[in-house]
């Protein structure tokens, strides 16, 4: 679906959610999924945090980042002065991939166009793209987060942080280097949302 007929079909959240609940696009993770989480977004969201694909326990809930990634992707919001009533979030795709794999390219290009609408929707200052998927869906396939995380950059209007994704920060542990650099990057969004 092309981005302009996106936009003429999809003036509000409401209508864009209740069109991708429908979305069969991808075959094989149509017929897999439970549920496509769209996302979570609440009035007036200055933040959009974006991840890579729902897991076992997004697909049964219908939400995003309820599992441990979640979890922790909560203590960091908490730990800055955000929290998930006033912060949107959502993910590159939609629908479980089996095994929680990573999204194919077909995947992440077929669900570009919901993802892109939703940005333009929630209309945020600052869009958190979380992991190697979110930061290629926005910065192009050479981005590497290593090298882009710590800073806002300006992007589609607004400003863009890259930052590794809580299951990362998970598999190295509490002293790890991707957790800390999670907790600086969503410092400095904070600070420019005015937290």
């Amino acid at each position: 679906m092309s981005p302009e007929v996106m936009r003429s079909n999809y003036s509000s959240l409401k209508a864009l959610v209740s069109a991708a609940q429908s979305c069969v696009l991808c075959d094989g993770l149509s017929a897999t999924r439970a549920t496509v989480v769209v996302g979570h977004h609440p009035k007036g969201a200055k933040v959009l945090v974006v991840g890579e694909a729902p897991g076992a326990q997004e697909d049964e809930t219908g939400e995003p980042f309820v599992g441990k990634s979640g979890q922790l992707l909560d203590v960091v919001l908490e730990g800055v002065g955000l929290s998930r009533a006033t912060v949107a979030i959502t993910s590159v795709v939609k629908c479980r991939p089996p095994k929680n794999r990573t999204p194919h390219a077909g995947e992440i290009a077929n669900c570009a166009p919901w993802i892109d609408r939703q940005v333009e929707l929630i209309n945020p200052l600052v869009v958190v793209a979380m992991g190697s998927v979110a930061a290629k869906w926005a910065m192009g396939k050479a981005t590497k987060i290593g090298d882009a995380h710590g800073q806002l950059m300006s992007w589609r209007d607004r400003e863009l942080m890259i930052t590794y994704h809580p299951s990362a920060a998970l598999r190295f542990g509490p002293r790890g280097m991707p957790l800390a650099a999670m907790r600086e990057d969503f410092t400095v969004v904070a600070d420019r949302v005015g937290v």
